[in-house]
C-alpha cells in the first residue's frame, strides 16, 4: 500500500468514527514503517555447490569428519572426531566443514565455538543422531544438544538431518506425566552470540526440546528449514528467537508439538516469510513477562503463512505481573484451516500447573497490524483480545479478515482492547471501539472477500 494513500485513509477513518486519541501521528508514522519493511532481495541464501569445492582452482580446504575419525554407524561415538574436525575447519580460513552423505553420526552434547578464520561452510549431508537416553546426558550440557557460539559470516547448507531422538524425553515431561518433574531439555540446534549466520536446507527433527534456537544474535537469515516432531510432543517448539535483531525466515515448514516460531523478549526486526506451520501451537511472540521479568518485542512481520490445525494461529503471550511491550506487528496474507484461536492476544497466559495470581501490571501490547487474514476456526472465538485492564491493548488495525467456521458461527471476543477495522471484517470487530469490557459481537454479514488459495502463497510479495 502506498505510504501517502495509507496516511490519508487513517487519517480520514479517525475522522469518521472519532477515535483520534486511539490512533496519534506517532502511530501513524509506526504503521508507516512497517509498510516498508520488508523482506529484501537480498536476503536470499545462495548455495555452494560441492564440486566447486573439489576444483582444482578452487580455493577451499575439505575438512570431513571421517578424515578425524568418526566412523558414522549410527553406534559408535563421533563426538571427539567432530570437536577434532570443528577445531581444524575452524582456524583454517575458506574451510568446509563436511559431514558426509549417507552416514549417521551419533554425537553426545558439544558446543562448538568460534570466532573462526573467514568464510566457514559447515556442510551437513549425512545425519546427526543424539544419544537417545536422557539419563545418561551430561549434566553440565542440560539445555543444549549441539551449540554453535561466537561466529560471523558462517553459512550451514545442506540436505542432512539432525535428529534429536527426543521421544524418552517426551515421556520424562511433566506435561504428559504430571507426576514427573518439570524441568528443562536439551535444544538440538543453538546458534548463540553470532552474527551475519545463514543457514538453509537443513532438516531438524525429534528434538528433546526445542528444535531450533537463535540467541543473542545478529543478522541471521534461515532459508527452507524443515522441522517435524509429533504433535503430542511437549515443548518441541520449531525456531526459537531470543535476544536477537534482524533475523530472517523464508520458506520454512514447521509442525511440532509447540510453537512452529517463537519471538521472545529482545528481539527486534524480525521477518517472516512463506511460512508453513502444522501441527503444533501456532506463530507466537511471547511468552513475556513470566515471574514479573520485562519483556521486549518490536518490529515483526509476517507475510504469507499457511496454518493447520493448529492450536493456535497468530499468538501474542503474555504472563500477568511483568513489564515491557510488545509493538510494530504485521501479520498479512495468512491462511488458516481449522485452527482452534486463529487470531489471539492473551495478556493472562498461564502455563503453569497451579492456578496464577491477578497481578496489575502487564507487557503492553500495541500497534497490532492483521491484514488479508482468512480460513477455518474451530473456536466459535474466531478472535480474541484479551487484555489488561490497567495495560490495554492499544492500536489494533483489522484490515480484509474472513475468519468462519464449519459448523457454526464465529464470533470477536474483546476486554480493554481498541483499535480499528476497514475492508471486510467477519466475525465483526465492534468491540474494539466499544467501551464495554468483555464485550462480544457476532457477524452477520453475508458478503464474503475471495478466498487465498494454499497454492497462491508461495507467490505473494510484500
Amino acid at each position: 500500500m502506498d505510504k501517502i494513500f495509507f496516511t490519508s485513509f487513517v487519517c480520514l477513518l479517525i475522522f469518521a468514527i472519532g477515535t483520534a486519541e486511539t490512533i496519534s501521528s506517532e502511530n501513524i508514522a509506526v504503521f508507516e514503517e512497517l509498510e516498508s519493511f520488508n523482506i529484501e532481495e537480498g536476503d536470499d541464501i545462495e548455495n555452494f555447490e560441492l564440486p566447486f569445492w573439489k576444483s582444482e582452482h578452487g580455493s577451499k580446504v575439505l575438512v570431513n569428519v571421517d578424515g578425524f575419525g568418526a566412523v558414522g554407524d549410527g553406534v559408535s561415538d563421533d563426538t571427539q572426531a567432530f570437536v577434532n574436525a570443528w577445531k581444524q575447519a575452524c582456524t583454517t580460513p575458506r574451510s568446509v566443514f563436511l559431514v558426509p552423505i549417507g552416514r549417521r553420526y551419533l554425537v553426545n552434547a558439544t558446543r562448538f565455538k568460534g570466532p573462526c578464520a573467514d568464510t566457514l561452510i559447515v556442510q551437513i549431508d549425512g545425519t546427526i543422531i543424539a544419544p537417545d537416553e536422557p539419563k545418561n546426558w551430561d549434566p553440565n550440557y542440560a539445555r543444549i544438544w549441539l551449540d554453535f557460539s561466537n561466529l560471523t559470516g558462517v553459512l550451514f547448507q545442506g540436505g542432512g538431518v539432525i535428529d534429536g531422538s527426543g521421544s524418552k524425553w517426551w515421556a520424562a515431561s511433566c506435561k504428559r506425566n504430571k507426576s514427573n518433574p518439570c524441568k528443562g531439555a536439551p535444544t538440538a540446534l543453538t546458534i548463540d552470540s553470532s552474527s551475519a549466520v545463514k543457514v538453509k536446507g537443513l532438516t531438524i527433527r525429534n528434538s528433546q526440546q526445542m528444535h531450533f534456537v537463535v540467541s543473542k544474535s545478529v543478522s541471521v537469515r534461515l532459508s527452507d528449514i524443515q522441522i517435524s516432531a509429533p504433535g503430542d510432543s511437549p515443548n518441541t517448539d520449531g525456531i526459537h528467537i531470543t535476544g536477537s535483531t534482524d533475523v530472517v525466515l523464508q520458506n520454512c515448514n514447521i509442525g511440532t508439538g509447540d510453537d512452529c516460531i517463537s519471538i521472545v523478549n529482545g528481539s527486534s526486526n524480525i521477518k517472516m516469510k512463506t511460512i508453513y506451520c502444522g501441527p503444533g501451537h501456532g506463530i507466537s511472540i511471547g511468552s513475556l513477562g513470566k515471574d514479573n521479568s520485562t519483556g521486549l518485542v518490536t518490529k515483526v512481520v509476517l507475510d504469507t503463512a499457511f496454518l493447520r490445525e493448529t492450536a493456535n494461529g497468530l499468538r501474542i503471550k503474555t504472563w500477568q505481573g511483568g513489564s515491557g511491550y510488545v509493538r510494530s506487528v504485521r501479520y498479512q496474507n495468512v491462511r488458516m484451516e481449522d485452527v482452534s484461536n486463529p487470531i489471539i492476544i492473551d495478556q493472562f497466559y498461564c502455563d503453569s500447573p497451579i492456578a496464577c495470581q491477578n497481578q496489575t501490571s502487564a507487557v503492553q501490547i500495541s500497534q497490532i497490524m492483521y491484514r488479508n487474514i482468512s480460513g477455518t476456526s474451530k473456536s466459535e472465538r474466531a478472535m480474541k483480545f484479551a487484555c489488561s485492564d490497567t495495560f490495554p491493548c492499544k492500536n489494533i488495525i483489522l484490515n480484509n479478515i474472513n475468519l468462519e467456521k464449519k459448523d457454526g458461527t464465529v464470533e470477536t471476543y474483546c476486554n480493554s482492547a481498541t483499535g480499528i477495522g476497514y475492508g471486510y471484517i467477519q466475525p465483526s470487530a465492534e468491540c474494539l471501539t466499544s467501551t464495554d469490557k468483555d464485550f462480544i459481537i457476532e457477524q452477520t454479514q453475508e458478503v464474503k472477500p475471495g478466498k487465498t488459495r494454499r497454492e497462491n502463497l508461495i507467490h505473494t510479495e510484500l
